[in-house]
């Protein structure tokens, strides 16, 4: 499993003439990282006599980015995985014509996975940006230049998360399914860069 090997073996195969695990897999790990600090912020804020009034709000925030680190290291293997299953897809036989759709039917299935699973990680990454507001505005001062770059590597996987869904739907053929994901990234997108470099800029404020 790719979450199991240490980091200088993924960066090895990272940087290898492998197609993966590519910049999917890093935009997952990217968003896993900010809201692995996030956590520890909101961590390091619990149980501080000077942070007793902001306990319950960094106890709700921590669960949620837990959950989210735990949904962002899945994502690691699903972008993997959908990847070579386009990749299956294309090596199909295209002899006759009966394998010549079924290979491109195969190719459209796997380009919508292989779309779907970087719009999931870049949802998830807009939710580690969103959370990260309130902990770099409430949390322990004292760790609160990780919460900046919490916000900065969430903001990476989203916008590396994005490139992966733009570059998979320009060979979608089904324009309803285009449209529709491309809208639900716009979402994710928007107000995006503003509000990390609001974030950033509160950090700075209270260094």
């Amino acid at each position: 499993m790719i979450k199991d090997q240490s980091v200088a073996s993924f960066l090895d195969n990272l940087a290898s003439s492998a197609s993966t695990p590519g910049g999917g897999s890093a935009a997952a790990i990217m968003g896993a990282m900010g809201a692995a600090l996030t956590s520890m912020v909101c961590n390091l804020t619990v149980g501080k006599k000077n942070y007793a009034e902001v306990e319950d709000d960094m106890q709700a925030a921590v669960k949620k980015t837990e959950q989210l680190r735990a949904e962002l290291v899945e994502m690691i293997k699903a972008d993997v995985d959908a990847f070579n299953k386009v990749m299956a897809a294309y090596g199909m036989p295209k002899e006759s014509d009966e394998q010549k759709a079924e290979r491109a039917d195969a190719i459209q299935q796997g380009l919508k996975e292989a779309t779907d699973v970087p719009l999931a990680c870049a949802s998830l990454c807009r939710d580690v940006i969103d959370i990260s507001e309130e902990v770099a505005r409430k949390g322990n001062k004292n760790v609160i230049s990780d919460s900046g770059v919490s916000v900065l590597a969430a903001h990476a996987g989203l916008k590396s998360a994005a490139l992966n869904v733009y570059i998979n739907v320009g060979g979608i053929k089904d324009s309803d399914f285009v449209k529709d994901r491309l809208g639900q990234l716009e979402q994710l997108l928007e107000g995006s860069d503003a509000k990390t470099e609001s974030i950033y800029q509160l950090v700075k404020e209270r260094l």
